[in-house]
């Protein structure tokens, strides 16, 4: 079948007012960097220069912390049904400017505006309005025990969803009345900083929300703070070990969102082309920019032929390229850090002995781009197979029994998500039931609700983001 041709279909990007240069939101105000220091952030897509945002040094941490800790005087106090009435009004001005918030994340993060604006934003709202709905609930659901809020809360989120991670940790933080110093990626800060806007617009008692940015020394500044009561941190899992360790011997909270290397268990019995669509989006899903990517396919050995084979041809119909035009499917690779990573593990894969399979397309001449990938005559030794890539490229592994199927899937450091296709429920709940993995999916891929928690085990990390697990993580709760 030949790749069908589109017209272009542009998001014109004259919605958004990207400033020029960009201070702190300390005390429900914007302010100069103490450090007077300032790095560019750059649209992957082309390489142009957005903005520059302030680097944060132990002066400007200090003044974040300090005037969360005058917010918490206010806002622990304040009661739960007006709490909720704050969230509410950021959920509907988050709706209001959606289109808004969709163009600057793709322009700042390389995602396709089909992404941001038809998955990225409706959750980032849902959240919102979701856990304003438990702020004036929280008493009852525990019944007897004792909750109380941490405090000051430490917040320091990824590059590849950023306003969609700071809707999972902003707003349960601020529903369960706690206080919030949050630390945005350095490559991706934009939208971070347009949420700070809208915190001043619905009139956010001052210190609620303190927004301070730069890179991973700022980070480590927060971290190692002793005025924050709760750390919360989505990132690699390299950094997720130093942040416990750096905690370690502190009386503090601690959450950790880590890496993934998900297993796609594809059975033989399975709708295929059902299959092949799911396996499609739970890798090539925000160029792999996800932590839960289906990044593993294990297929049952009798159907991997044809699977295969349906699987490059429908690789073949994605498109690469602008992330503004409606079209794109894949879109630019974050950073160049991250397209170097990429190409050196496909580069160890090949030499290792995997039989690699890229898609046919021109890139653009300008910004960082990569070819959806699939590996397969994988064994489970190659690095490839075990080690997070974080691209759009997948390998593909066999099995050909359940139970090798569980032992291949398990077969990694990780544990944070997994999918099974099959027609069999029965099947269904017996593999899922043996899978190490903290959310598991079932003839379906990546897909998410704010009443339901998502986290992982071994070395991805622990605690819950999403539903009254969610809340638990922001809440001291006793008996």
């Amino acid at each position: 079948m030949d790749k069908w041709e589109y017209s272009e279909s542009i998001e014109s990007d004259s919605i958004v007012s990207i400033q020029s240069k960009y201070g702190h939101f300390i005390d429900g105000k914007f302010s100069t960097p103490n450090s007077k220091k300032y790095l560019k952030t750059v649209s992957p897509s082309t390489e142009e220069v957005l903005a520059s945002i302030s680097v944060g040094n132990k002066n400007d941490v200090d003044s974040a912390v300090n005037s969360a800790k005058e917010g918490f005087k206010i806002w622990s106090k304040t009661s739960p049904s007006e709490r909720a009435k704050y969230l509410y009004k950021l959920a509907r001005l988050i709706q209001e400017r959606s289109r808004e918030f969709a163009v600057l994340e793709s322009m700042d993060g390389g995602k396709p505006i089909k992404e941001s604006r038809d998955f990225d934003l409706p959750q980032v709202a849902a959240n919102f309005f979701y856990f304003a709905g438990w702020a004036d609930k929280l008493d009852i659901s525990w019944g007897t025990k004792e909750i109380k809020p941490y405090g000051v809360v430490g917040q320091i989120i990824p590059w590849n969803f950023p306003l969609l991670m700071l809707a999972w940790k902003v707003a349960p933080a601020l529903a369960t009345g706690n206080t919030v110093v949050l630390k945005p990626a350095e490559t991706t800060p934009l939208t971070a900083l347009l949420f700070a806007e809208l915190c001043e617009e619905v009139g956010l008692p001052k210190g609620v929300f303190n927004l301070v940015t730069g890179d991973g020394t700022t980070g480590s500044e927060l971290v190692n703070h002793e005025g924050i009561s709760k750390i919360a941190f989505t990132g690699s899992t390299s950094v997720g070990k130093y942040i416990q360790n750096a905690v370690g011997e502190r009386d503090i909270g601690l959450t950790l969102e880590l890496g993934g290397k998900a297993a796609n268990i594809v059975y033989n019995d399975a709708a295929l082309d059902q299959a092949v669509e799911g396996v499609v989006n739970g890798i090539f899903f925000n160029q792999g920019h996800v932590c839960c990517a289906g990044s593993r396919l294990l297929l049952q050995e009798d159907i991997h032929d044809e699977f295969i084979n349906k699987l490059e041809k429908r690789m073949q119909t994605l498109r690469v390229g602008n992330p503004l035009d409606k079209n794109t499917d894949i879109g630019a690779i974050n950073s160049k850090e991250q397209l170097d990573k990429i190409t050196s593990l496909v580069n160890e894969g090949v030499n290792d002995g995997g039989e690699l399979f890229q898609i046919e397309c021109a890139l653009p001449s300008e910004g960082y781009w990569y070819r959806p990938s699939l590996f397969t005559n994988v064994q489970p030794s190659y690095n490839i197979a075990r080690e997070e890539i974080f691209g759009p490229v997948l390998t593909t592994l066999t099995f050909r029994t359940p139970e090798e199927a569980v032992e291949i899937a398990n077969n990694t450091e990780y544990g944070l998500s997994a999918g099974v296709w099959t027609e069999k429920g029965s099947k269904i709940l017996w593999t899922a039931d043996r899978l190490d993995a903290g959310v598991i999916w079932a003839n379906t891929f990546n897909k998410f609700d704010p009443s339901s928690p998502f986290g992982g085990y071994k070395e991805s990390g622990f605690g819950r983001e999403g539903g009254r697990h969610g809340l638990l993580s922001y809440l001291k709760v006793r008996s």
